[in-house]
C-alpha cells in the first residue's frame, strides 16, 4: 500500500519521512536510482510502508517550488564534467537568506540568494541576523532592500530579541521556511530562538575574518508551531544556473532600461538610444549595481552554455556507442 509522507532528513542513502506524527526511514527504489532521482528536503514522496525495515520511496511528487544551485562534477568551472541544476530543498514559501552584520556581509552574495530563490518560485526574505554587533543596522537594512523590489529585508538579533517580531508575518501554520546562508551566519541560532529552546547546534566564528565553521552537517526540517523550517549546511559559495527569471525579477529596473534601449541587440556600449548608458550617466543607476548585475548575468549564461554543450557531447557519445554496437 503507497501512501505520501513528507521528506524531513536525508542521510546519505537513507531518507526520514514523516506523515503526520509517524516517522519512517526509507530507501530509493532501484528505478528512481537508475533515473537519478533523488528527493530533497521538503519533498512529498509515495512510499511502500515496511513494517519490518526501511520503506521503500517509489516516487517524488511534482514540486511547487524549489531552490536549486549548480552541481558540478568536476573540480573547477573548465573541468566541469556534468553541469546540472540541482535541487537543494522543496515546495517552500519563503527562503531566509541569513547573513550576518559583520564583516562576512555581502550584498553581492544576498542578491546571487535572492535571484536563485525568485527563479525556484519561493519568496526571498533577507534576514540580517547579529544586529547587536552592527553600529548602523538602519543603512544596513536600507541597501539591503534596496537591491531589489522582490526582497525584504529584517535585522534581528536573537540574543537581545531585536527584530523578531518582525518576523512572525512569515510563521503562518503550514508554511515552510528554507534557512539559506553562510556557516556562522546564525541559522541554528535563530531556529533554536524561535523553537525557545536548543534543537540545533551551534558554533562560533573565525574572529580574524568574521567566518563561520561549519556546525549544520545535514538539512533538516523542523516543525515550530506549525511552521515548518529547513535548517541548512552554510554553502561557501552559490553559482548561478537557470536563473534568468530570477535575475530579471531581482534587477527589474535594470531589466525596464534594458527593455527602453533604441536596438533590442543593444551591448550598452556606444550605441545610441541606450538607456542604460543614459541612465548610468544620469547616476539614477549606479555603476556597482550594474556591475553586480552584469556578473550574475554572464555568470548564468555561461553555465547554460556550458550545460547545453555537456547535454549535446552526452547525446552525441550515446548515438557513438549504439551505433557501436550495431556494428558489432
Amino acid at each position: 500500500m503507497e501512501e505520501c509522507y513528507r521528506v524531513t532528513q536525508v542521510h546519505r542513502d537513507r531518507y526520514m519521512v514523516k506523515n503526520g506524527t509517524e516517522e519512517l526511514y526509507c530507501v530509493l527504489t532501484g528505478s528512481l536510482r537508475y533515473r537519478e532521482e533523488y528527493p530533497v528536503v521538503g519533498d512529498y514522496v509515495e512510499i511502500t510502508v515496511n513494517p519490518y525495515g526501511d520503506s521503500l520511496i517509489r516516487s517524488i511528487l511534482p514540486r511547487r517550488t524549489a531552490f536549486y544551485r549548480p552541481d558540478r562534477g568536476g573540480h573547477a568551472d573548465g573541468f566541469a564534467k556534468n553541469l546540472q541544476v540541482q535541487p537543494l530543498v522543496a515546495n517552500i514559501d519563503y527562503v531566509f537568506i541569513i547573513t550576518s552584520l559583520n564583516h562576512d556581509f555581502s550584498l553581492n552574495r544576498i542578491a546571487r540568494y535572492a535571484s536563485m530563490a525568485a527563479a525556484g518560485g519561493a519568496v526571498p526574505v533577507a534576514v540580517l541576523t547579529k544586529a547587536d554587533q552592527c553600529p548602523d543596522v538602519e543603512e544596513m537594512e536600507k541597501k539591503t532592500a534596496e537591491l531589489s523590489s522582490q526582497l525584504r529585508a529584517a535585522a534581528v538579533s536573537a540574543y537581545t530579541g531585536f527584530g523578531l517580531e518582525r518576523l512572525q508575518e512569515y510563521f503562518t501554520p503550514g508554511t515552510t521556511i528554507a534557512l539559506l546562508g553562510s556557516s556562522g551566519a546564525g541559522k541554528s541560532t535563530l531556529i533554536n530562538t524561535l523553537a525557545g529552546r536548543e534543537i540545533m547546534r551551534t558554533g562560533g566564528i573565525r574572529e580574524d575574518d568574521s567566518k563561520g565553521r561549519h556546525t549544520t552537517t545535514h538539512r533538516e526540517m523542523i516543525e515550530i508551531n506549525g511552521v515548518f523550517f529547513i535548517d541548512t549546511p552554510g554553502l561557501r559559495e552559490l553559482g548561478m544556473i537557470a536563473a534568468e527569471e530570477g535575475i530579471s525579477g531581482t534587477f527589474s529596473d535594470i531589466a525596464d532600461l534594458i527593455s527602453q534601449c533604441a536596438f533590442s541587440d543593444c551591448t550598452h556600449g556606444n550605441e545610441p538610444g541606450c538607456a542604460v548608458r543614459r541612465a548610468l550617466e544620469d547616476g539614477s543607476l549606479t555603476s556597482e549595481r550594474w556591475k553586480m548585475y552584469l556578473r550574475l548575468e554572464r555568470e548564468n549564461r555561461w553555465n547554460k552554455i556550458t550545460k547545453n554543450e555537456m547535454m549535446m557531447n552526452m547525446a552525441m557519445n550515446r548515438r557513438k556507442m549504439k551505433e557501436q554496437r550495431k556494428g558489432r
